[in-house]
């Protein structure tokens, strides 16, 4: 009796999951639905730090305070940090997923694509988001470790924006906010369609809250670096020095000179006495 071989296929086909859970979260619905809550997840968090970086146009009190306000508790503050890296590898996963299972779905590419619904927003959304990705890095590197900053001071917050957002690096941040604008005009509408809300794609209300939420989001983040590029917003000026004063002015005060004494008036000399006749 002799054994069949299976054939390579039949080697290479993915078992599938057998809880009803990992079932979904594993199809593509399931995928859509992760990218679609860790999308809001993120989109929440940039609108929060879009406003917290407006702190700067009321100088560096304000925007240092405001750092130390959320350095107050620690513990909280990377309870933040490790939920929104969590978010971000989830995004990526579920990203990840669906490119997979879609050139699964399609081996071989198209001959010739002629785009006809399709915007460019959602054509490079597989360009935006490594580089998003990319600059997410970067911008940690830049502005919170200070690792890649020339002159960065861990307790003034306001010192490091304005003397790491001018030339080519203020130039990369307001790049990175419209491959920004990009990524969340279509993210934020495709996320809406996912979640089960009945949005077209021309002239509908999640069209038009799509595109004001990344209106206000990306001209938010990218007036601080070109302002600051711009020196409208700069190391704010120190107080004045005192007024120059003269060497006359600086010398003790002469002692008043006496005034000198006046002679006493001469008594007056007594009359010639009359002559008789």
């Amino acid at each position: 009796m002799s054994a069949v071989a299976p054939s390579p296929a039949a080697e290479r086909r993915p078992v599938p999951p057998r809880n009803r859970v990992q079932r979904f979260l594993t199809s593509s619905i399931g995928l859509k639905l992760i990218m679609a809550l860790t999308g809001v997840a993120l989109s929440l968090f940039v609108l929060g730090h879009m406003l917290g970086n407006l702190q700067a146009f009321q100088g560096a009190e304000a925007l240092n305070d405001y750092a130390k306000l959320l350095r107050k508790e620690p513990a909280l503050l990377w309870a933040v940090r490790a939920g929104l890296l969590t978010m971000v590898g989830l995004h990526i996963y579920a990203f990840l997923a669906l490119a997979k299972k879609n050139a699964a779905a399609r081996p071989q590419a198209y001959r010739k694509r002629v785009w006809r619904e399709s915007s460019y927003a959602s054509r490079s959304m597989k360009i935006t988001g490594p580089l998003l990705l990319a600059f997410i890095i970067f911008h940690i590197l830049h502005l919170t470790t200070g690792t890649v900053h020339p002159s960065f001071d861990a307790h003034d917050v306001y010192h490091n924006v304005v003397t790491g957002l001018g030339g080519l690096v203020g130039l990369i941040y307001v790049l990175a906010m419209a491959m920004l604008a990009l990524h969340l005009w279509h993210g934020v509408w495709s996320m809406l369609l996912t979640l089960g809300l009945p949005e077209g794609r021309y002239g509908s209300t999640g069209r038009a809250g799509a595109t004001i939420f990344t209106a206000l989001v990306t001209i938010g983040f990218a007036v601080v670096p070109l302002l600051v590029m711009a020196g409208v917003i700069g190391p704010e000026d120190a107080a004045p020095p005192p007024a120059a004063t003269s060497d006359a002015a600086l010398a003790p005060p002469r002692p008043a000179e006496p005034e000198p004494a006046t002679a006493a008036p001469k008594a007056a000399e007594p009359a010639a006495p009359a002559e008789a006749k």
